[in-house]
Formats: C-alpha cells, sequence, structure tokens
C-alpha cells in the first residue's frame, strides 16, 4: 500500500467518523449552542451561496434552505468555509433535501450529512443551529437524531406552503414538526417563512423577504417583531411591486412541490361529480363543455372558439384532458379540429361566425402571469392563452403537438385583422416552439414576451 493510498483510507473526510455518534444510525450529534434573547431579535438570515461575496451582513445566521448543488461543498471541502462562516453570529446546519419521494437510504445519508457538517462546524468554535427536516414517517427512527433535547433549532415552511397551483402540505409538515417537538423538545424554533397557526412552541419567526438576496447591504429594515410566546406581534412583510420571488428554496415534503389544486377559480372545472358535463364561459363568454370522468377529473373538453386563431382551431374543437401522475394537474391536449362533421358532445350548438367582436375586457386578476415560471408551467401544460399588449391582441395555442404564438385576428371579406386594433394583420402564421421557453422569445410590440410577460393584459387562459 502507498502512502498516499493510506492517508486517503484513513483520512476524517473519508470515514467521517471522529463525532461521537447516537442512535440506532451513529447519527454525529451538534452540541448545544445558547444565544441571549437580545442576540435571536429581529433575526436575519443570509443564504450559503452569499457568502463569498458578502462583506456587511455579519450580524446574521447562515441558512442551506438552498437547492442542495448550491452548498455541496460544504460536505466535500468543510475547512475552505471555516474562516468565512465565524464572521457571522451562527450557523444553521445544511439542510441536505429530505424529499418523502428520495430512496429511504438517501434521506438517512442527508441527515447524517447535516449532523456531521454541523458537528465539524462546531468544533472549529463557530455556533451552530441544527436544521431539522424529514420525510413521511419512516424517516422517524433517524431524521431527529444527533440533535440534544432543549437544543434551539431552525425549519421551514417556506415549500410545505401554498405556491403557485400547487396546495399547501400542512398535513405532511405539522407530523414530522409535532413529533419533532416530542422527542427533542426545543427551547426554541426559528422558523424561516411564515409558521403554521397550528405551531405551537416559542417560535421565532425570520420575514423570508427580508432575508432574502434583495435586501442585503440595507442601513435600516423595517424589521418584525416577536414576543416570546411564538406569537407574531408585528409582521413586516416587504413585497415590492412587481417583485417576482425566487423559488429557490427546496428539501421538505414532495419532491414535485406538492399536489395541483385549482388556484383559479375557472380551473374549478376540471373537477366535478363522475360523468357530468360542465358547462362555463371564458372571459369573452366563449363557450365551454367540460367531460367529468369516473375519478371526478376531466377526461375532455370542448371549446366553441377560435382563440383568435382561425387557422388553428375550428369553431367548436376538442381537447383530450390527460393528468400529470407527479403533480397531479391537467394537462390538455392538442386540438382536435371538425373541418367538416362535429362528434355529439352530449348536445352541440353551432357557432357559426369567424368575426369576433372586439369587447371592453375587464381585467381579471387571477388570469394575470405574476412570474415568468407561472407562464410556463401554464404553457407547457397545454394552457392556451390570449393577451393584449401595445393595442394588439395574441394567442397561444399548440396545434401539431407543438407550440403557437401569433396575432389574434379575425376574417372579414377575405382578410384578417387584429382582434384589437381591427388593423390588418402583420404576423398570422406567428412563431413555433417544442417549449414555453422557445415561445417567450417571440417579440410582441417591439419587446421580447420574456420582459413582458408578467405586464401583459391575459384576456383568457384555459388553465
Amino acid at each position: 500500500m502507498t502512502e498516499e493510498n493510506y492517508k486517503y483510507r484513513t483520512s476524517d473526510l473519508f470515514l467521517r467518523n471522529q463525532f461521537n455518534g447516537v442512535g440506532k444510525f451513529d447519527i454525529p450529534e451538534i452540541p448545544k449552542s445558547n444565544f441571549s434573547d437580545d442576540t435571536l431579535e429581529n433575526l436575519l438570515l443570509i443564504g450559503f451561496d452569499k457568502i463569498n461575496t458578502d462583506q456587511s451582513n455579519y450580524e446574521r445566521m447562515v441558512h442551506f434552505f438552498l437547492y442542495d448543488y448550491k452548498f455541496e461543498n460544504i460536505w466535500k471541502k468543510p475547512d475552505e468555509y471555516v474562516e468565512k462562516l465565524k464572521k457571522y453570529k451562527a450557523v444553521l446546519s445544511p439542510d441536505f433535501s429530505m424529499y418523502i419521494e428520495m430512496n429511504k437510504a438517501l434521506q438517512l445519508y442527508n441527515t447524517f450529512r447535516n449532523r456531521w457538517c454541523g458537528a465539524y462546524l462546531a468544533s472549529k468554535n463557530i455556533k451552530v443551529i441544527p436544521t431539522v427536516n424529514w420525510g413521511d414517517e419512516n424517516t422517524f427512527e433517524f431524521c431527529f437524531d444527533g440533535i440534544p433535547k432543549g437544543s434551539i433549532v431552525a425549519v421551514s415552511t417556506y415549500m410545505v406552503r401554498e405556491h403557485n397551483n400547487h396546495a399547501d402540505q400542512k398535513d405532511f409538515f405539522m407530523k414530522g414538526y409535532e413529533e419533532m417537538l416530542r422527542r427533542i423538545e426545543p427551547s426554541k424554533i426559528i422558523c424561516y417563512s411564515e409558521p403554521f397557526s397550528e405551531m405551537q412552541g416559542d417560535i421565532i419567526y425570520v420575514d423570508y423577504e427580508l432575508s432574502g438576496w434583495k435586501y442585503l447591504n440595507k442601513e435600516s429594515l423595517d424589521l418584525p417583531l416577536h414576543n416570546k410566546k411564538g406569537i407574531i406581534v408585528n409582521k413586516t412583510m416587504l413585497q415590492p411591486e412587481n417583485f417576482n420571488k425566487m423559488y429557490s428554496l427546496k428539501g421538505s415534503g414532495s419532491a414535485y412541490g406538492g399536489k395541483w389544486k385549482p388556484k383559479k377559480t375557472e380551473d374549478e372545472r376540471f373537477l366535478g361529480k363522475p360523468g357530468e358535463i360542465k358547462e362555463t364561459f371564458d372571459k369573452n363568454g366563449e363557450r365551454r363543455l367540460t367531460k367529468i370522468g369516473d375519478d371526478g377529473r376531466a377526461t375532455k373538453e370542448r371549446h366553441f372558439s377560435f382563440h383568435n386563431r382561425p387557422d388553428k382551431h375550428t369553431n367548436p374543437h376538442d381537447h383530450m384532458i390527460n393528468w400529470d401522475p407527479n403533480r397531479g394537474n391537467p394537462l390538455p391536449q392538442r386540438p382536435i379540429n371538425y373541418p367538416d362533421v362535429v362528434p355529439e358532445f352530449k348536445y352541440y350548438r353551432e357557432v357559426n361566425t369567424q368575426m369576433k367582436v372586439n369587447k371592453n375586457i375587464v381585467k381579471n386578476e387571477e388570469d394575470q402571469f405574476k412570474t415568468i415560471s407561472e407562464f410556463k408551467w401554464c404553457v407547457d401544460c397545454g394552457g392556451e392563452v390570449e393577451f393584449q399588449w401595445k393595442g394588439k391582441s395574441y394567442s397561444i395555442t399548440h396545434p401539431d403537438g407543438r407550440i403557437n404564438i401569433g396575432e389574434g385576428y379575425y376574417i372579414k371579406d377575405g382578410k384578417n385583422y387584429n382582434v384589437l386594433s381591427n388593423e390588418p394583420c402583420i404576423d398570422i402564421e406567428g412563431m413555433w416552439g417544442d417549449t414555453a421557453d422557445d415561445i417567450l422569445e417571440y417579440i410582441v410590440g417591439g419587446d421580447r414576451l420574456r420582459d413582458v410577460i408578467t405586464q401583459v393584459e391575459v384576456v383568457v387562459r384555459t388553465i
């Protein structure tokens, strides 16, 4: 055996055995750190991914509520970060992911890495607060090990709260939270993002927005206040107009972000009584029929509309509705056009005009795209969208299994006119793409769609 091989096989970073383990799986223990109440008052955090460039926020604690790839090096090369981390008030142990879909061996491994890194940093005279995370109930046999009773701990509710079109995962979270209270009996709980009202204990609420990158290097902030019983007395949520949240956190609950729920009122048409056909009308007053299958979910939908693209749709046309097996959201498929005979959809009332009347549209806030990611979700899931920008109408549809965007138009006397401006159409064929990212490169009114999608006025979106 060479000297080099001997050093490798006996190194601490290979064996990871330098700390006494507890529990069935010898999980390293993170020693308690003590903090005064004043130290924890108006607490803010900073992400580990910002410490290399940060030079002014040493009164904060460092958190790892980030995607794992952003902090893998704290496991691989911990010595490189010791001196940087010593400058901060404290460090929360790395929150390696514990998604419920993960293999149990990986969940155990990530619990070990969480505690090992915490114990290692503590051995370098850094104050460490254990971050607690869990999967389903099968992880309870190890996910709370390595944390002494009475410790201050940290949790995050950010990705288990309702977001985008996903329901909250409160039931999952509360099972683990209550088990944590029973086993660890924490003296205080640092909660990154707003706590659920059901959460018991001495909770220190840490505002997600104020701890984010947007508020680094601010000389003064209107900070939230906390009382000593964990009740939020004066919660400040700074959310500037048009500020898009960066959903960069992860690690808890479902890897898919929780099951879909109808967030828009119109989306409720996709759920109903088995066998029924639901009749609804979009914002243009155009009729839709949605057929509900045996499991209470939509199977097919008929649109009595051209969606302002008579070259891409007949009126009426149908969409088969599939369902995402992981997220649980509806996936409308490509339009089924009927240029000749229209099959029965329980009943059918013919609509024979191609000319669309320009209406005064009342803007509906729930239809507007708040983020680029919301737009991408809608379009990639098969949603058809009609929107207006700089006095013209545009439509997005899914003919031939691809995505198309172009001017919304009607036909009069054999000529094509923009639905909103009533001017002759310049771009009927539009642009084709395979993903919503492709479509975001389309130019509308001289602007790239990606740059203005949260500002356009959405008239209709089918999901």
